[in-house]
């Protein structure tokens, strides 16, 4: 019995120290703006791949992407500018969630990710 109790011990130790107590960060994934979109309103395009992101064709790299965006945006007049996201083949799930935290921080973008076939 006491060498049962030795084993139950060493591992719940073993596995007390080896998990991992981070906590997962939530995405929104919806929009305010009602679905609806404007006709005068122009999007911004941008094609998200496995190693590169681009703007109206123009490649960004991750950390400048909301930068880039602002920019863009500061052109705009209208309230809620579309931008639209075509996934290429290969990008994961991990690659999309780092593109949607980035652009969370920046205001007056309306997110729609483009399904492939």
């Amino acid at each position: 019995m006491t060498s049962l109790i030795d084993v139950i011990f060493l591992l719940l130790l073993f596995f007390m120290l080896t998990s991992t107590f981070t906590r997962f960060a939530e995405v929104d994934l919806t929009s305010g703006s009602g679905g609806t979109a404007v006709a005068d309103n122009a999007p911004i395009f941008a094609q998200l791949g496995p190693d590169a992101v681009r703007l109206n064709g123009t490649p960004v790299l991750l950390p400048d992407l909301a930068t880039r965006l602002s920019e863009l945006r500061r052109d705009k007049t209208e309230d809620t500018t579309p931008l639209l996201i075509a996934l290429q083949p290969g990008v994961t799930a991990q690659r999309l969630t780092d593109v949607l935290v980035k652009l969370r921080d920046v205001s007056g973008v309306s997110v729609t990710i483009l399904e492939s076939s």
